[in-house]
């Protein structure tokens, strides 16, 4: 037989047009529902070009009748079936099972595919007269060598379909083994990929995640996936727990922080107790557990600046030794500077312009320290009002509450801006919501220290009034392009309204006098 025909005669023998057929409706079919898996396909196209490979071989060996053609006859046969069971494999698990909202673990879907590739190959052995079970049943020895040489192997491949049957592990659990702490991004034959945080990929054997403890962060039956972090600081024993506990939890509560959950809220406690200073803990729950430090830094930060505000200072190791050379005089020095930073404050706010240098100094008294960090809610739209506030550095921005829900920026505030004034004058609600958008410091007053000043003089009432109704009819003005007539009409009746107001606030009858008194 010429070689060109025993070629053609094999390769209709072992239906290499019938396998090519299939593989590419398969891989069609794959394409079409599932384009994604392309690279999947590519061990079938591996597999069956072996088969084409080996096909033109046989058929030489046959036109030679060579006693070889019998057993490579058989091998591209296997190679054919391997391919075609391959792309079925893919087919089913990557586009039909999908389709179904059937999750099949990657690791079972390898293991169902094997066992048909090892069926397949049987049953060609079977009819080609190939005893491979004989084969394997009566060499003792060999059998005995491979499986102790594959006892490991065969333990981590049990213990992957365990931990996906069970479902005690899945890709996308963050996970801690040992001193290992990451997010499971594969299961597979032999071991579980586990990606730190460091950019890391650590391979744990699965035998080992099934004999030792795994811990699987976050994670509570019914419960979305949150984790609990604790944040830990320590405070003198001079202050009292409860202002340190009040004064962090309202700085933690103010508003939503990023990837802190709302449910449970983040709290302070007083943890423990040691020789000079008491040691407390915020506890917060992360939203996203990829991102823990950045989220612990964002938190240790409004610590610092929730106890600054309220003027209490984080504890110094009760053995520090401090040498300076700071007398008398340089404390009074700098008392006198601050003092000054205070009045200048004041001076700046167009409310107390119209006040003495005396009524400002003992106004400068009352005036207390208030940073906020980036990000932090000074006031918020609607809250009850107690303070006015006047920034001495950084950046804000004022936001209203919009139709829907969301806050749209109608303002920013700078060095010398003061908001807060209605509410310290007429106790109004806040009318807008103020951010730091830089990390800001601030001056407050409160309100008692206003109210002192009116006790003493009165009047001071009217001029204020007049200051509000000015700024007031100024905007209206430029909003309204108001004439001078209506202008001065809608003056008069804003200074009324807002000094009925504030005498009615601070319990004034119209002589200017305490009707409390």
């Amino acid at each position: 037989m010429e070689i060109g025909s025993s070629i053609l005669h094999e390769f209709w023998a072992v239906r290499t047009p019938h396998f090519a057929a299939a593989l590419i409706l398969m891989a069609l079919v794959t394409r079409a529902l599932a384009p994604e898996q392309h690279k999947r396909q590519r061990g079938s196209v591996v597999l069956f070009g072996l088969h084409l490979l080996l096909v033109p071989i046989a058929g030489a060996l046959r036109a030679f009748g060579s006693s070889y053609h019998r057993e490579t006859q058989l091998a591209s046969l296997i190679f054919a079936m391997l391919a075609v069971v391959s792309m079925g494999g893919t087919l089913l698990f990557s586009a039909v099972t999908p389709r179904l909202r059937v999750n099949v673990p990657r690791i079972l879907q390898d293991v169902i595919v094997a066992a048909a590739s090892i069926i397949a190959i049987f049953a060609l052995a079977s009819r080609a007269d190939l005893n491979l079970s004989g084969l394997i049943a009566t060499s003792a020895v060999l059998t005995a060598v491979i499986g102790l040489a594959f006892q490991d192997t065969l333990g981590n491949v049990v213990g992957g379909l365990a931990l996906q049957l069970d479902n005690s592990i899945r890709i996308g659990d963050w996970i801690q083994v040992g001193d290992v702490n990451g997010q499971v991004t594969e299961i597979r034959w032999r071991y579980t990929a586990i990606e730190t945080r460091n950019w890391e990929t650590v391979i744990v054997p699965n035998s080992q995640l099934v004999k030792g403890q795994v811990l699987v962060l976050g994670r509570r039956t019914g419960k979305p996936v949150l984790w609990r972090r604790w944040i830990y600081f320590n405070v003198d024993f001079r202050y009292e727990p409860s202002d340190v506990i009040d004064a962090v939890t309202a700085a933690l509560s103010r508003e939503k922080i990023l990837r802190v959950a709302a449910d449970p809220a983040a709290h302070c406690i007083l943890f423990d107790l040691h020789e000079s200073y008491c040691r407390y803990a915020v506890r917060y729950w992360l939203e996203d557990l990829a991102i823990d430090d950045p989220t612990d830094s964002v938190i240790r930060t409004r610590i610092y600046f929730a106890l600054r505000r309220v003027g209490i200072p984080l504890s110094i190791p009760a053995h520090a030794i401090f040498v300076t050379s700071e007398t008398r005089e340089r404390r009074a020095e700098k008392t006198r500077e601050d003092m000054e930073q205070r009045v200048r404050a004041l001076a700046g706010v167009e409310l107390f312009s119209t006040l003495s240098e005396e009524e400002r100094s003992a106004l400068a008294v009352s005036l207390r320290y208030a940073p906020f960090t980036r990000g932090e809610t000074i006031t918020r739209q609607g809250a009850e009002a107690h303070w006015l506030y006047i920034i001495r550095e950084g950046e804000a921005a004022v936001r209203v509450a919009a139709e829907g829900g969301d806050d749209r920026e109608v303002a920013r505030l700078g060095r010398g801006d003061f908001f807060g004034e209605m509410g310290l004058l007429t106790g109004e609600r806040r009318a807008a919501t103020v951010v730091a958008l830089t990390d800001v410091d601030c001056y407050r007053l409160d309100r008692a220290a206003f109210r002192r000043l009116v006790d003493q003089r009165p009047e001071i009432a009217e001029s204020v009034a007049n200051v509000l109704a000015e700024r007031r009819v100024e905007l209206a003005s430029v909003r309204e392009n108001l004439d001078l007539a209506t202008r001065e009409e809608r003056m008069r009746v804003t200074f009324t309204d807002l000094l009925g107001k504030i005498r009615n606030f601070f319990a004034l009858d119209d002589q200017g006098k305490n009707t409390r008194n």
